[in-house]
C-alpha cells in the first residue's frame, strides 16, 4: 500500500468513528495544553520579572559614589547599602567629574544625583514643610520608566545653563497643586523654581506589574526635581554631586562599560583611587542566574507533571486500537487477500495511531493559544506561545502515538487471512 492511501484510509476510519476518536484523543488534548501552557507560564513570569528589573533600570547597572579608605569597589552586601548610601566624609564626586564620563563613556543611560530636604510652604494650608529636591537629568526618568503627564523634561539649555525649573512627582503635585501646576513658581529654601511639567502616576504598580521596589518609587513620586546643574551651582559646594549611575546596553557590554568609568576616573584624579562602584548590575546577573535556574527547574517539574495526561491519553489510544482490530478484521482479510502484506497492514494502523496523536497536538496547541490570550488580556501582561511546549508537546504526542499504536499494528499484521476474512461468520 502507498503511503497516500494508508492517510486516507486512517482519516476515513477517524472520521467514521467520531464519538470514539474524540474521546480517545481526550487525555492527549489536556496533556499537550498542560504542558504548553504551563511553559507560558512560566516564561511570562519569567518575562515579566526580567521587564520590571529593566523598567526599574536594575539591569547592567552601577553607581560611582565617593571612595572610602582607597578601595575603588564594593560588594553589595545589603539593601540599603545598594540603593544610595553616601558617606559625606569622603571626597566628593564633581559635576565635572559627571560631565566627563558622560562624553567619554558610552552607556544606555547615566545620570548624576543630588537628594536635598529643603522648606516649603507649597500646600493647602500654607504651613512649612520638608520637601525632597532630587536633581538630576533626563535619563533618570527614562530608566525608572517615570512618565510626563503635564509639561515636559528639561530641555538642554535648562540642563547646561543651571536654569532655576522643577518637574513635580506625581505624588506631591496631587497634594500640594491639585488643579495642575505648569507656569506656577515653587520656593524650596531660598530658591524659587518654574514648574515645567508633572510626573505621571506609576505605571509599574498600576498595569499587571510585580510592585518591585514600590515604596523607593512612591518617595520618588513625592519629590520635585530640578537639573543637576542647577543644584551643583547653588546647593552644594564645589559642585559635588552625591553619585552618578550608568547603565549599560546589555549583559556583553557591563563589564567594558565599568573599566571605561575607571579607567577615566583615574586619569580625572591623577591616579587616586578615591572613588568606587555599587555593583547593582553584578547582584542583579546573580539573582537572574538563580531565576532562570529555578524557572528552569520549575519548567521541568510542571512538564513532567503534565505529561502524565499524555501517558493516560496514549493509554486510551492503545486500548481504542486493540478494540478497532475486531471491528476491521474483515478489511484486514480482504487487503491481505489481494495483496497486502504484513508491513502493509503494519503501517496503515501505526498512521493511524500517529494522525489521531498528531490531531491531537494541533488541537491542545491551539486551546493553549485561546486560553494564553484570554490570560495575557485579563492580566494585561503578555504571555507567548512558547516554542519549546509547542515542540515538546507535538514530540510527545507523536512518541505515545507510536508506542500506543506499535503493538496494535504488529497484532494486526500477524493475523491469518482467512480467519480474518470469516471472523464474524
Amino acid at each position: 500500500m502507498h503511503f497516500r492511501e494508508n492517510l486516507s484510509s486512517s482519516f476515513r476510519n477517524i472520521f467514521e468513528h467520531k464519538l470514539r476518536s474524540a474521546l480517545t484523543l481526550l487525555g492527549i488534548v489536556i496533556g499537550v495544553f498542560a504542558v504548553i501552557t504551563m511553559f507560558s507560564a512560566v516564561n511570562g513570569i519569567k518575562s515579566m520579572v526580567m521587564k520590571n528589573m529593566e523598567q526599574l533600570g536594575w539591569n547592567n547597572s552601577l553607581l560611582l559614589y565617593p571612595g572610602e579608605n582607597g578601595n575603588s569597589t564594593t560588594t553589595v552586601s545589603s539593601r540599603h547599602r545598594r540603593f544610595m548610601y553616601i558617606n559625606r566624609s569622603q571626597k566628593p564626586l564633581s559635576f565635572e567629574d559627571y560631565q566627563m564620563l558622560s562624553h567619554q563613556v558610552q552607556t544606555k543611560y547615566n545620570y548624576g544625583m543630588i537628594q536635598r530636604w529643603e522648606r516649603t510652604t507649597a500646600n493647602k494650608t500654607g504651613k512649612s514643610d520638608w520637601l525632597r529636591i532630587n536633581a538630576t537629568n533626563n535619563d533618570f526618568f527614562h530608566s525608572k520608566s517615570f512618565n510626563i503627564s503635564e509639561g515636559r523634561f528639561f530641555n538642554k539649555m535648562e540642563d547646561s545653563d543651571a536654569l532655576k525649573v522643577c518637574i513635580l512627582g506625581y505624588n506631591f503635585a496631587e497634594k500640594n497643586f491639585p488643579e495642575g501646576g505648569i507656569g506656577e513658581i515653587l520656593k524650596a529654601g531660598n530658591m524659587r523654581y518654574k514648574v515645567i511639567g508633572i510626573l505621571g502616576k506609576d505605571q509599574l504598580n498600576f498595569t499587571g506589574g510585580m510592585n518591585f521596589n514600590r515604596w523607593e518609587r512612591e518617595r520618588d513620586l513625592n519629590a520635585v526635581y530640578i537639573p543637576l546643574s542647577t543644584a551643583a551651582k547653588y546647593l552644594t559646594a564645589d559642585h559635588a554631586i552625591d553619585y552618578i549611575y550608568f547603565q549599560a546596553f546589555g549583559d556583553s557590554d557591563f563589564p567594558i562599560m565599568k573599566n571605561q568609568i575607571r579607567q577615566n576616573m583615574l586619569i580625572q584624579h591623577n591616579m587616586s583611587h578615591d572613588f568606587q562602584f555599587n555593583d547593582v548590575g553584578a547582584f542583579m546577573f546573580k539573582i537572574t542566574d538563580e531565576l532562570k535556574d529555578m524557572m528552569k527547574k520549575l519548567n521541568i517539574t510542571l512538564s513532567t507533571i503534565a505529561s502524565i495526561s499524555l501517558i493516560v491519553g496514549g493509554i486510551g489510544l492503545f486500548s481504542t486500537l486493540l478494540i478497532s482490530i475486531s471491528e476491521r478484521m474483515k478489511e484486514i482479510g480482504i487487503r491481505k487477500s489481494i495483496g497486502a502484506t504484513e508491513l502493509d497492514v503494519f503501517a496503515l494502523f501505526l498512521s493511524e495511531s500517529i494522525i489521531l496523536a498528531v490531531i491531537a497536538a494541533s488541537i491542545g496547541t491551539l486551546l493553549s493559544k485561546v486560553v494564553i490570550m484570554l490570560v495575557s488580556s485579563a492580566l494585561k501582561q503578555q504571555f507567548e506561545l512558547p516554542w519549546q511546549g509547542i515542540v515538546l508537546g507535538f514530540s510527545f504526542s507523536i512518541l505515545i502515538g507510536i508506542l500506543s499504536g506499535a503493538y496494535p499494528a504488529w497484532k494486526a499484521s500477524r493475523i491469518n487471512p482467512i480467519t480474518a476474512i470469516y471472523f464474524n461468520d
